[in-house]
C-alpha cells in the first residue's frame, strides 16, 4: 500500500479511481457484477467499462475485494467494510510513518493532533492509559 499525502480520504492509499471504485462497491449491500458497479460509478466519473473491470481486478489482487462466479458473471463485493479497511490502512500508514524515526514521530503526532484537533488530546491520553494498563497486567 502506497501512501499519497497530498490525496483525500481513502485516496491516500488507493489510487483516485480505486477509491471511487472501492466506495461505489461498499454502496451496494450485497455482491454486484461489474456491469452495476460501473453504471452505478458514471454517476459520479466518467469512465469505461473496462477501466471498472481492471481496477475491480486490481482490488481483487490487492486482497480488498471477492470476487465471485454467478450465472457466468463475475460478482464484486468487499472483504472489509469502510470502518474495517480505515482501521486497516490506518495502522499501515502509521507503522510506516514510525521507521522513520519514532521518538520524532510520537513527537510530530501529538504537537499535530494538539494544533488540528485539540479535542482528540484526551482521547489520546485515555487511549495510551488504557494500552499502559493492559501492558501492566500482561506482565503480571
Amino acid at each position: 500500500m502506497t501512501v499519497r499525502l497530498s490525496a483525500e480520504g481513502l485516496a491516500k492509499v488507493l489510487g483516485d479511481l480505486e477509491a471511487r471504485v472501492l466506495r461505489t462497491v461498499w454502496s451496494f449491500d450485497e455482491p454486484q457484477p461489474a456491469r452495476v458497479i460501473h453504471e452505478r460509478l458514471l454517476d459520479q466519473h466518467t469512465v469505461s467499462h473496462l477501466t471498472t473491470i481492471t481496477v475491480l481486478n486490481k482490488l481483487v489482487t490487492k486482497g480488498i475485494l471477492a470476487r465471485t462466479s454467478w450465472g457466468g458473471l463475475f460478482h464484486y463485493s468487499a472483504l472489509l467494510t469502510e470502518e474495517q479497511f480505515m482501521k486497516v490502512a490506518s495502522r499501515h500508514v502509521i507503522e510506516g510513518i514510525l521507521s522513520l524515526q519514532p521518538d520524532a514521530v510520537t513527537a510530530s503526532f501529538v504537537d499535530a493532533l494538539a494544533e488540528h484537533r485539540p479535542e482528540q488530546l484526551e482521547e489520546l491520553a485515555r487511549l495510551v492509559r488504557r494500552r499502559m494498563r493492559e501492558q501492566d497486567n500482561r506482565e503480571k
